[in-house]
């Protein structure tokens, strides 16, 4: 059963109470820009962070809001409470607001792969955010997000029946953290001639490697995520897990690696994907240039293509270098970015809530 409203309806201004839970983080930051920048549809905008952020004051819709602490009395009369908090955090509090009458749309990875827990990309799945019993939807990975809007409309048109990707993914997926480890590593070899010998890098950074397990500037690491059986990672299993979630396809062949580059903000992709029948590349062009979220950018002769240098602080899912694979005419090879902290996370997160307020209006 849905879990459609509050007992006593939307706020007293008649449009729906939302409470920003992590606020002050490097995703809330990004949320309250939003917030600012789409349809005014919110009541009052509650802002909540951790007991030692309470009492900052940010700006959102041009006003500056008090900051209040993580309780539960914070979130009475709230309608819709958007989490970009860690999975502990999600884990304990999530379910709290749902019980107090929130639709809780969270960012964590706590709840992704819960049967009870709808996993929505508007674009692709909205219909899904209807049946939420638990009273929490889930926002996909960044990882994921960055493609998945391009490849759900090349799904709908082709059917998908295996995927293979590689991403290259920014530091900024790791937090401030990741940002802060590569500024901080960019001045130790900015003006120096290292990069050109065995260790020489790793010698200079010495241990400020930061959230990363390899030095990441003047260098790409195979690595993302936490360890998982048999030598895949955590962020591997996430972008198939999701992906399968998403498209309702449970069986559908994903092999995935995921590398860290040296960008601050938006994550790429290469994307191979294998369609139930032949495909042609002026379809997909179609399809992909009328999708809804997705921006077609792709004249490689005229060096048109998306770069994260590019798609940063933009919303689309930018797709490039669309070939047909030159031994299978059944498959597609794409070029994907966007932005992780945008798309990647709040705007999904923000176009989700919409989604909750329009059934509560």
């Amino acid at each position: 059963m849905a879990h459609l409203r509050r007992a006593d309806g939307p706020g007293r201004s008649g449009r729906p109470t939302l409470a920003v839970v992590g606020a002050t983080g490097a995703v809330g930051t990004v949320m309250l820009q939003i917030l600012s920048q789409r349809a005014d549809i919110w009541g009052e905008i509650r802002l909540i962070a951790s007991p030692r952020s309470a009492g900052r004051k940010l700006a959102v819709r041009g006003e500056e809001t008090e900051v209040v602490a993580l309780t539960e009395e914070a979130f009475d009369g709230v309608d819709v409470a958007m989490f970009d908090v860690p999975d502990e955090v999600a884990e304990r509090w999530a379910p709290l607001a749902a019980a107090k009458g929130a639709v809780v749309v969270d960012n964590s990875g706590t709840f992704r792969m819960d049967p009870e827990v709808p996993l929505v990309v508007p674009e692709v799945n909205p219909h899904a955010v209807r049946m939420r019993p638990r009273g929490i939807v889930a926002n996909p990975s960044c990882t994921t997000l960055s493609m998945i809007v391009a490849l759900g409309a090349l799904h709908a048109e082709f059917g998908l029946r295996e995927l293979v990707v590689s991403s290259y993914q920014a530091v900024s997926g790791a937090g401030r953290a990741g940002v802060a480890t590569l500024r901080q590593q960019l001045s130790l070899v900015a003006g120096t001639e290292l990069g050109t010998s065995p260790g020489d890098v790793r010698r200079a950074v010495g241990d400020g490697t930061g959230p990363f397990p390899e030095p990441v500037v003047l260098n790409v690491v195979p690595w993302a995520g936490a360890p998982r059986e048999d030598g895949w990672s955590s962020e591997e299993l996430k972008v198939r897990d999701e992906s399968r979630k998403i498209l309702g396809l449970p069986a559908l062949p994903v092999a995935v690696t995921c590398v860290r580059v040296p960008v601050i903000t938006t994550h790429s992709l290469t994307v191979h994907a294998r369609f139930e029948g032949e495909v042609t590349v002026d379809k997909a062009r179609e399809i992909l240039a009328t999708a809804p979220g997705v921006v077609l950018f792709d004249n490689p002769a005229a060096g048109e293509f998306p770069t994260p240098a590019d798609v940063v602080g933009t919303d689309p899912t930018w797709v490039g270098r669309v070939r047909r694979a030159l031994d299978d005419p059944t498959a597609l090879e794409l070029f994907v970015c966007g932005d992780n902290l945008r798309k990647g996370s709040a705007l999904n997160t923000a176009q989700i809530a919409e989604l909750v307020a329009a059934e509560l209006s």
